[in-house]
């Protein structure tokens, strides 16, 4: 996509996307991130290069969140470390929060989109300890990215093909990516399907969700989406608190914890900006790379052996990025 069209006073003008403009792909990202999104017609887009590293920087993020709430759930019990995760990041999303019109429309989305978000994070979290992690994985991957990308072609964006091979791709590298081999055979194995389905399900439409937001109300939707997931784990925990103890992150493993929600907010920022300057098609799958940065650390940090299958994601993923790019 090479430009798109914006409406002025009913006169459609056309916004080119890097080439020509001066500053080049990188003039369009300052735009963008120095000025509200444009809803009088179609959003001021950013080039596909910057589309994807804007997705790579989220699925950083969110991978390396996901990699220190793992860590710290180790020792502790996970709506716990939930728990502190997400009240570090409502607090970082204060201080991004301010400098934009407070919106209610806009407020109620970031909350449903918060709502989602930590609804399947905790159901991803339940079927990687109840079923088989080589099947919730990748199957929560890949439908948390069919779903904001279905969504994104009904609403009309239509990348071209190369585009579309590349998001295929990666899809496909995030599924892969994803997987993990567990010994664990039980009859808890559809559950734990249902429940990564759920998740998904959940990932996608809160992408969505933020999607919906405007320009003009900022990184709001954040502490808005921050502010929701804190009441539902609070009160999961409230009601969890009376049937068993609830062990909470201490020391080395509470600022593990806090990191994890320090990332978390990071990456939704991030997404937010993300999916309000690019196509959601072209953002979703290159965000669902996000098990990529869980395995690189996991490797890195914890000598943890890469799998065949892992190893043929990360391969697969390159290719499908650059396909995107070139788009």
């Amino acid at each position: 996509m090479r430009g798109s069209g914006v409406h002025l006073d009913g006169v459609p003008v056309r916004v080119p996307t890097g080439r020509g403009r001066r500053g080049g792909a990188w003039g369009s990202l300052i735009a963008a991130l120095s000025r509200p999104t444009l809803r009088i017609g179609v959003d001021l887009m950013l080039p596909p290069v910057l589309a994807v590293s804007l997705g790579l920087l989220v699925a950083a993020a969110f991978g390396a969140g996901d990699f220190a709430g793992g860590r710290a759930s180790q020792s502790s019990s996970t709506p716990g470390v939930l728990l502190v995760s997400q009240i570090s990041a409502g607090a970082i999303a204060v201080a991004l929060a301010f400098s934009a019109d407070i919106n209610g429309r806009d407020l109620t989305l970031g909350a449903c989109a918060g709502a989602l978000n930590v609804v399947g994070l905790g159901l991803l979290y339940q079927a990687l300890s109840t079923g088989r992690m080589s099947l919730a994985a990748p199957v929560t991957a890949v439908v948390g990215a069919v779903v904001p990308i279905t969504w994104g072609l009904l609403q009309g964006e239509r990348p071209s093909a190369l585009v579309l091979v590349g998001v295929g791709a990666a899809v496909a590298a995030g599924a892969m990516i994803g997987a993990t081999h567990s010994d664990a055979t039980s009859g808890a194995g559809r559950r734990a399907l249902l429940m990564a389905i759920a998740a998904g399900l959940g990932f996608g439409a809160s992408f969505i969700f933020f999607a919906q937001t405007s320009g003009e109300s900022g990184n709001w939707p954040v502490l808005a989406a921050r502010t929701s997931a804190v009441v539902l784990v609070v009160t999961g925990v409230a009601v969890l608190a009376t049937r068993r103890t609830v062990q909470f992150p201490k020391g080395r493993d509470r600022l593990v914890a806090l990191a994890a929600g320090a990332l978390d907010v990071t990456a939704t920022a991030l997404l937010l900006l993300a999916v309000r300057h690019g196509l959601i098609v072209v953002v979703a799958p290159v965000a669902a790379l996000a098990p990529a940065m869980t395995v690189v650390l996991s490797w890195a940090l914890l000598k943890e052996r890469i799998g065949r299958s892992q190893l043929l994601g990360l391969a697969v993923a390159l290719p499908a990025l650059v396909l995107i790019a070139a788009g």
